[in-house]
């Protein structure tokens, strides 16, 4: 079995007790380590998304990027553990084939347990499949890989690629662009990002941005082509007026 830790990353404990990495490569790690990396993944991606969408006979998801597959593995927790009896499909993309071989030896929390043999299939074989669930693993760009879906095919999008500061290729308004272009009329997207910048590219691309807040962790962003309920709206006309100077990540 390949090593996770070496030159690339290394396994860091978290605040919620679970393991997320530190990535050499980008100097940050996959998740929050003050919110702790099962934490994050739940209440910033998994519950504001399914809060709206749980209702659905079937639901299909864009994991930006897989990385250590955390924002997969929490959906299929929580539709287990929740009892929902959705269909679930889930594509994520993933640049770095080196971090997905040595999946097999990172230490996740005990709630992934059971679900180990999707992960294993996954980094084996790039997909799983049953009667409930169907996942596809992408290795490569990212940027390619989401102009090769149909128009209109995902209910929630999962915006958790690195920081803009290191990754700036998957969060400019060209990018939400072709996001907006697959994703449903009432679709949803979110994002740990607060960024101003990030959110005007969002609200450049017709998207209206709302905070998904809570106990326990730092405020995150929930962005819809229609209005939605549950969410404090942000007043992005206010912003930009407030902050003239700050503009959208352009490619």
């Amino acid at each position: 079995m390949i090593s996770f830790d070496n030159e690339l990353h290394t396994m860091v404990e978290s605040a919620d007790g679970s393991y997320t990495a530190y990535s050499k490569e980008y100097d940050e790690h996959y998740h929050s380590t003050k919110d702790g990396a099962l934490f994050e993944s739940l209440v910033k991606h998994v519950e504001p998304a399914f809060k709206i969408k749980a209702h659905q006979s079937e639901i299909t998801i864009l994991d930006i990027c897989f990385g250590l597959g955390f924002n997969t593995l929490a959906t299929i927790y929580y539709h287990k553990k929740n009892a929902l009896s959705s269909k679930l499909n889930i594509f994520s993309p993933e640049l770095d084939a080196s971090l997905v071989k040595s999946l097999g030896s990172f230490v996740y929390p005990k709630e992934f347990d059971e679900f180990k043999e999707i992960l294993f299939a996954l980094v084996e074989n790039g997909f799983y499949s049953d009667d409930t669930l169907h996942v596809e693993l992408f290795l490569g760009d990212a940027r390619e890989y989401i102009k090769s879906f149909a128009p209109q095919m995902f209910d929630i999008v999962y915006q958790d690629a690195f920081s803009p500061s290191v990754n700036s290729a998957l969060w400019t308004k060209e990018y939400f662009s072709d996001i907006k272009n697959i994703i449903k009329e009432d679709g949803l997207l979110t994002t740990y990002s607060m960024a101003l910048p990030v959110r005007i590219a969002l609200h450049e691309n017709g998207f209206l941005l709302y905070l998904n807040s809570g106990e326990g962790f730092r405020d995150a962003t929930v962005a819809s082509l229609q209005e939605i309920e549950g969410f404090k709206n942000v007043d992005m006309a206010h912003k930009i007026k407030c902050n003239p100077h700050v503009k959208s990540p352009r490619d």
